[in-house]
């Protein structure tokens, strides 16, 4: 045991001490929001410097034009459409718009020419002009007032309330903010499990290749070895995450200390409450209660949140989850000479990973309680990324619990089965080595 703690030792201040760990764990916590905050402010000036687009439009239909908007100038042209076309390629508008003769119970037969690929957002933008003319026709038709329309529209907000079995009291719950700690949880379990698990492979073959380990193994089993590796690097990674969390959660802190907000929520419900006394006329501030409202109930939901719970769950899924991955990363590691060589192992050991984070974004955010997402949620191999994407959205104790037990012994058969693997390879030099081999190197008896 003793000579284990000594390994997980080296390997966990050889990376600490690194330049290059200190930076990561300094700025990346820094760095993140500003890159985040940078990208939004660019695409806020972006739109908002964006010059009014040109675009031609043909159209056979009687009373039936396009306004200009903020964003696009539309100028018609004349027919037909091979004609226009033509005309089209030689200009430099952004594109043709083509609409034909239709019904207002069946408008079809539009057509866009463009001289590129134009993006979602330009289709659909341009889409929901033409469906709100088409609209406005159907109102005419029918004969229906605009006005009445609108007040006969009903917007309807759910207040999701959690009720279990031995609670007095529900709890309020938000899908939006569940989906968003499941993404950010899963995705640093995701991206963890490739960086130091490729950082323990990496480690293996260099002291393969240096002779090292032959001087290391004629004092400590080559599984003492291994375990000492993976437990070495796993700390450092969680290290580096209590770290970021500290220092994100000190500089978000020193932000409200700054502008002097110390409980949001309990501001907004006083400035809610000293607007609707100060006004004798509910409806002049109406507006700004309910935006206040809205940010009010935002901090209540955050608030409900347990962040105990979670930053518990995340703890023990990137451990175990990393654990049972380090030890196959280090049995590939031992059984090749260089990195090249390791990626015809690679394929087996990082599909899992990928399902995992492909299936939490197919399946838990849509459906966090269904049956695929239960599946994935216990099975070792994807659990520690999917449940993390479920924690969020409420999990029964006995999934969780069960989740654990399986993942425990997950990474228990995994580091004793990669063991016997890196047991012989550390030692091997100049191997062709192929399933076959690996498949003997494991049968084979101490």
């Amino acid at each position: 045991m003793n000579k284990i703690i000594l390994i997980i030792k080296r390997e966990f201040l050889s990376r600490v001490k690194k330049r290059s760990f200190l930076l990561a764990t300094i700025l990346v916590p820094l760095i993140f929001p500003a890159v985040f905050g940078l990208l939004i402010y660019l695409k806020v000036q972006d739109e908002q410097n964006a010059e009014q687009e040109a675009v031609q439009v043909l159209i056979e239909q009687e009373d039936f034009k396009l306004e200009d908007t903020k964003r696009y100038k539309f100028t018609e042209v004349p027919g037909p459409l091979s004609t226009a076309v033509t005309a089209y390629k030689e200009s430099s508008d952004m594109a043709l718009i083509y609409i034909p003769e239709f019904t207002i119970e069946q408008p079809t037969g539009f057509v866009i020419h463009s001289k590129n690929t134009l993006g979602p957002s330009t289709i659909n933008g341009l889409e929901n002009l033409i469906e709100d003319k088409i609209r406005d026709k159907k109102l005419v038709v029918y004969d229906v007032d605009p006005e009445t329309l609108e007040k006969l529209r009903t917007r309807v907000s759910l207040e999701s309330i959690i009720t279990q079995e031995g609670e007095e009291e529900g709890r309020e719950s938000s899908a939006g903010i569940a989906s968003a700690i499941g993404y950010v949880t899963g995705f640093l379990i995701y991206i963890f499990m490739f960086a130091y698990g490729g950082q323990v492979m990496q480690g293996v073959i260099e002291e393969k290749n240096s002779k090292i380990v032959e001087v290391i193994v004629s004092t400590v089993k080559p599984f003492q070895l291994m375990l000492g590796k993976v437990i070495g690097v796993a700390s450092v990674g969680l290290v580096q995450i209590v770290i970021w969390i500290a220092l994100m959660g000190t500089f978000y802190v020193a932000i409200g200390a700054y502008f002097g907000i110390s409980n949001p929520r309990q501001e907004m419900t006083e400035q809610v409450t000293e607007q609707i006394a100060a006004t004798a006329d509910v409806d002049v501030n109406a507006e700004a209660i309910a935006e206040n409202s809205e940010v009010t109930e935002i901090f209540s939901k955050i608030e409900s949140i347990p962040f105990g719970y979670i930053l518990f769950s995340f703890v023990f899924y990137f451990l175990a989850g990393y654990l049972m991955y380090g030890a196959l990363f280090a049995a590939v590691g031992s059984a090749v000479d260089t990195p090249a060589d390791a990626q015809q192992f690679m394929f087996p050991i990082m599909l899992p990973i990928i399902l995992g984070f492909m299936g939490m974004a197919l399946f838990v955010f849509d459906d966090p309680h269904g049956t695929v997402s239960f599946w994935l949620s216990i099975i070792p191999l994807t659990s520690p990324i999917v449940m993390m994407g479920r924690v969020g959205f409420g999990v029964p104790a006995w999934e969780l619990i069960l989740s654990m037990v399986l993942l425990v012994g997950g990474f228990v058969f995994t580091i004793w089965f990669a063991g016997r693997i890196y047991r012989v390879g550390i030692l091997m030099h100049g191997t062709k080595v192929n399933y076959k081999i690996l498949a003997k190197w494991f049968m084979m008896k101490n």
